[in-house]
Order: structure tokens, then C-alpha cells, then sequence
């Protein structure tokens, strides 16, 4: 299993003291990253769209990159000024100091949302962004710094809308759905940020049995484990952003890391099964589990959901199904949807069953009514979360 990478630096950090940040998920997980956070004890939690505001010091900044299992990026928001030209925001972004978080010898990136905005291309946003960055540091240093797209030292993000302009670090780096033990994977896999806010929306504690007939890669069931022995899963990771900062405290980090180790749980109370009827995709879960240092926790087996037989109720199974959309034929994917009911309701009572489908004529399929329905996406597109109380 990799091991989180603890680089020695340290400086005087320019986060000193309290300070905003902004912990961005998939649209429909807000509410479950706030809970998270909130149980984690983060400070001054509030949702917004797409995302999670929150305050804290510098070691608020790393605990969020190491805990957070539903969150894709935590970003330090540094300026924010009004943008309705080109020269407004080289003026707006060469006002913030740069020197405090970039060298010459650094490596940089800047992406660049925006929408409603006189500005409207992305790409310029992001170029003249850089520039004044890259101005401001050579006025100093005589020097300028590269540009990286694909792993810069420094990540900066452009949250530009209706003319209001953010800049902010990325202190993550790579999305942090990125835990690093999935190296393969089947078609249209869930990513494990959005695995672990399914778990969440179960309610499942660990207590009992969590069972995916379709577990595919096996994403759902490693997030699971994970959550169950209490492991952070920023521990599996090998790099975060915040870690080529100048100001990278690497004595707090390895206090974080240390105390996050030692709170970790050794054995489940409860078994975690996975199935598939696809031979290569469960060789594939079994090395994902093994990377990801929970392969004793899960049993993965062969099979058709047709039968499935599970273990004594109570218990939760986590179906993720084909959409239609992406996997194939919609129409001849309802015959798959029938069978599911059909075992849920002969070999399933007093389970709770949850499924994800992009396709509503598809969950319709099953037979069975929804005691409740969640509203999320999985990238672009909008999903359905059902869940079937099964008596």
C-alpha cells in the first residue's frame, strides 16, 4: 500500500491564525460533506453551491485533505474583487502576494470556472490570470515560473461569476477522489468521492451487512472499509498540493498523519460482500482492495445478481447498476432492473436496498416503490438514489 509522502520544510506560514476555505463536491453531496465536516469538527460549516465553506487554521487546511472522504478539493480562497475586464483582473490578481506561495523555481497551473460574466472564455480567464501571476514574481526575482498543467507545484483556481471574481489555492492538488489505489477500473466507474457519499446516505454504521451485487472495480466496498476501521483516506494518497508550498509545515503534517494512524480500527463487526458476474472486474476489486490495504475485510465472489442470497436481516445492499445512457441499450437494460426487483423482494426481507440510476424509466423496472429519492450527479450527469424498505 502507498504511504502519504512527508516532505521536510518548514517556514512561517502565511496562514497564520483563522482563515476561510471553500471544500468543493459533486452537486447532491453538499449536505453530506457538511455532515462529515461537522462530525470531524471542522469550524463555521456552511453549504453552499457545489460546495462547503469552512474556517480554520492551517492544520484545518491539511486535516480536510487527509479526512475528508466526500470532498473533491479544499480551496483557500485569496482575493475576490469585482471583473468585468481584462485589465480588472490583471490588476485584481497582481494584488494579491504571490511571493508568499511561489518561487522562480516553482511549477504552476490556473484553472478557471466562470458563467454570466462579461468575460466568457475560460481559457483567456486562466492566461491572463497567469500572466499577472508570473509578472508579480519576476518583478521580484528577475525570474519566471513555469506553467505545468498536469501536476504544478502551485494550482490556482478562477471562480468567476456574474462579474465577481475569486482566486483561490488549490491545496489538494489532484481531485481527491484520486486516493490512489485505483489504477484499473471497469466502464463508467463511480468516482470514490461519490462511492463514499453513497455509503453515507445509507446510514451505514458498520454494524451490519453491505452488500453490492454489481460491484464492478469494487469502489463502494473500499470506501466502505475504509470508513468502518476509521482510516483517513488521504493516507493512501502519495502527493497533495500543499505539500510544494513554501510555507509546508511538515512537523504538523506528520503529526496528523501519526494521530490518524494510531486512530485506526483494526477488524469490522460486520461482513462486506461483493459480487459480479464478470470474472476480470472482480480480479480487478480484489487488487483495488489490496492497493487500498483492505483486502481482508472484503469477500468478493462470482456470481450472477440473480443469486444473490444474503446473509440474516438486517442488513443494506448498494446497487449501481448500468444507466443506459452509458453502458448500453436503456430498453435492454430493463429486463436487468426486473430481475433486481425480483430478487429484492423474494430473498431480501428486512433489508434496506438503494440504488443509483440515471435513467427513471429504468428504476420504474424494479417493481417496487421508493421510500425515499435523493437528487445527485455523477459527473454531468443527473442520478436518482431510491431506497427500498423491503418487509
Amino acid at each position: 500500500m502507498s504511504s502519504v509522502i512527508v516532505r521536510k520544510r518548514t517556514a512561517v506560514t502565511p496562514l497564520s491564525g483563522e482563515h476561510a476555505f471553500f471544500a468543493t463536491t459533486a452537486k447532491g453531496v453538499e449536505d453530506v460533506l457538511a455532515a462529515e465536516m461537522r462530525g470531524l469538527g471542522f469550524r463555521g460549516v456552511a453549504i453552499e453551491r457545489g460546495g462547503v465553506r469552512f474556517a480554520g487554521d492551517l492544520a484545518a487546511c491539511y486535516r480536510a485533505n487527509l479526512w475528508l472522504r466526500t470532498a473533491s478539493r479544499i480551496l483557500v480562497p485569496l482575493a475576490q474583487f469585482p471583473c468585468d475586464s481584462p485589465q480588472r483582473l490583471y490588476d485584481g490578481v497582481r494584488s494579491i502576494q504571490w511571493n508568499d506561495w511561489l518561487t522562480p523555481d516553482m511549477t504552476l497551473a490556473v484553472e478557471c470556472n466562470l458563467r454570466d460574466s462579461v468575460l466568457t472564455h475560460s481559457g483567456f480567464v486562466a492566461l491572463k490570470t497567469k500572466d499577472a501571476i508570473v509578472d508579480t514574481i519576476r518583478d521580484r526575482h528577475g525570474r519566471r515560473p513555469s506553467v505545468n498543467p498536469k501536476q504544478p507545484d502551485l494550482g490556482v483556481h478562477v471562480h468567476l461569476v456574474r462579474n465577481v471574481c475569486t482566486v483561490s489555492l488549490d491545496s489538494s492538488g489532484a481531485s481527491l477522489d484520486r486516493r490512489g489505489y485505483r489504477t484499473e477500473a471497469g466502464e463508467a466507474p463511480l468516482r470514490e468521492t461519490l462511492a463514499a457519499a453513497l455509503v453515507e446516505m445509507t446510514g451505514w454504521d458498520g454494524t451490519v451487512p453491505l452488500l453490492d451485487p454489481m460491484c464492478g472495480s469494487g469502489t463502494i466496498l473500499v470506501e466502505a472499509a475504509l470508513k468502518a476501521l476509521n482510516r483517513a483516506p488521504g493516507l493512501i494518497r502519495e502527493r497533495f498540493g500543499f505539500q510544494h508550498w513554501p510555507s509546508f509545515d511538515s512537523s504538523l503534517w506528520l503529526r496528523l498523519v501519526t494521530e490518524a494512524r494510531q486512530g485506526e480500527r483494526t477488524s469490522l463487526e460486520s461482513p462486506l460482500l461483493g459480487s459480479d458476474q464478470q470474472a476480470d472486474l472482480l480480479s480487478v476489486a480484489a487488487a483495488n482492495a489490496r492497493r487500498a490495504g483492505v483486502e481482508q475485510h472484503i469477500s468478493f465472489t462470482s456470481g450472477d445478481v440473480r443469486g444473490l442470497t444474503p446473509p440474516p436481516a438486517p442488513g443494506i445492499i448498494l446497487f449501481n447498476p448500468p444507466y443506459g445512457r452509458r453502458l448500453g441499450d436503456e430498453e435492454g437494460l430493463r429486463v436487468l432492473y426486473r430481475q433486481i426487483g425480483d430478487v429484492l423482494k423474494q430473498r431480501c426481507a428486512g433489508y434496506t436496498a438503494w440504488l443509483l440510476t440515471g435513467g427513471p424509466e429504468l428504476a420504474k423496472a424494479v417493481g417496487l416503490r421508493a421510500s425515499r429519492r435523493i437528487v445527485l450527479f455523477n459527473g454531468p450527469l443527473e442520478c436518482r438514489f431510491l431506497r427500498f424498505d423491503l418487509y
